[in-house]
């Protein structure tokens, strides 16, 4: 069995959203709060932390590399992981520096994390760069793949599968935004292990369908083999819808403002910009359109984000709906 470390703050609790059912009149919709994880205000990322962090531990690794977007999550919380358990981290982020940091970057900067910018280059080179250059300086670097999504990190959500069946067995559907796949790759192969009979619905932040069902169902597959399992995986069996996109990656646009508000002023929940909020713009359509019938449980998997409505490039147009 593979080693995790012990950091993040589990269970993460399943909660009713009886108002929003209510407003949209379809199915009985939950939240599944990973926005609870713990650590520098939580995550999907910190459960997929807890297994690589064991794996660099068992390297030899001094020092955590990874790369994401200006306002990334994921970067946030390997800064955050790093600070707690003893790592430097060096984060390699998407184009110029700002003139000042906001939101995930500023939390980057508190928690002591280097920043890299890529500027005009592709951040892939840079990061390979800068990640042989931490190892001719001798800091003993250990490569976090984007997202954290590899099937090492997926493991976090094989068992995040276990956890959710133990506090709400009779789910019928389970929607989660998808991106670098790791998170849905856990779920699809958690739902094989331990007999959930639901379906697992990808809204897509950023992929085709094409990409990232084979994004998904390889690395379901490499977690598979790491825990010695004899299941395989297509990408038929990977359910991903990619009508939401939207402007792209990070852009906001009405669907994504009008979920971020309607989360907020019926039940008090916060969502974030690029994840969540676009998951839940696709949910609720998805209910509009009859996606879903009357008497279903319906699972958003709330993977965190929060710190972003607080980035300047978010600001006005959360504020600006009236």
């Amino acid at each position: 069995m593979q080693q995790k470390l012990n950091f993040a703050h589990l269970p993460t609790p399943v909660e009713g959203l009886p108002r929003l059912s209510e407003q949209l009149k379809g199915p009985q919709i939950f939240i599944k709060r990973d926005d609870q994880t713990g650590l520098a205000f939580g995550g999907n990322k910190i459960r997929k932390l807890e297994y690589l962090l064991a794996d660099a531990q068992s390297k030899g690794a001094k020092t955590l590399i990874t790369a994401g977007a200006v306002q990334s999550n994921h970067c946030r919380q390997t800064a955050a992981v790093a600070a707690r358990n003893g790592f430097a981290c060096i984060l390699v982020l998407t184009g110029d520096k700002p003139p000042k940091p906001s939101g995930n970057m500023f939390l980057d900067l508190l928690l002591g994390a280097e920043i890299v910018w890529a500027g005009d280059m592709n951040r892939e080179e840079v990061l390979e760069q800068t990640y042989d250059k931490a190892g001719k300086e001798g800091k003993h670097p250990y490569l976090i793949p984007y997202g954290g999504s590899n099937a090492v990190g997926a493991l976090g959500y094989v068992f995040a599968m276990q956890e959710l069946l133990e506090q709400k067995p009779g789910a019928d559907w389970l929607v989660i935004p998808s991106s670098s796949g790791g998170t849905q790759a856990g779920l699809v192969l958690g739902s094989r292990m331990f007999g959930f009979q639901g379906k697992i619905l990808g809204i897509s932040i950023d992929n085709s369908t094409f990409e990232l069902t084979r994004k998904v169902a390889a690395i379901a597959q490499q977690a598979a083999q790491t825990l010695g399992e004899d299941y395989r995986f297509s990408p038929q069996d990977i359910l991903v819808n990619d009508d939401y996109l939207g402007g792209g990656y990070g852009v906001m646009g009405k669907s994504e403002v009008e979920a971020i508000r309607l989360f907020a002023r019926s039940e008090g929940m916060l969502l974030d910009p690029v994840y969540t909020g676009r998951a839940a713009a696709g949910l609720i359509d998805l209910i509009r359109s009859n996606y879903f019938t009357a008497d279903q449980n319906v699972i958003l998997w709330h993977t965190g984000g929060s710190p972003a409505i607080f980035a300047d490039r978010y600001l006005s147009e959360l504020l600006d709906f009236g």
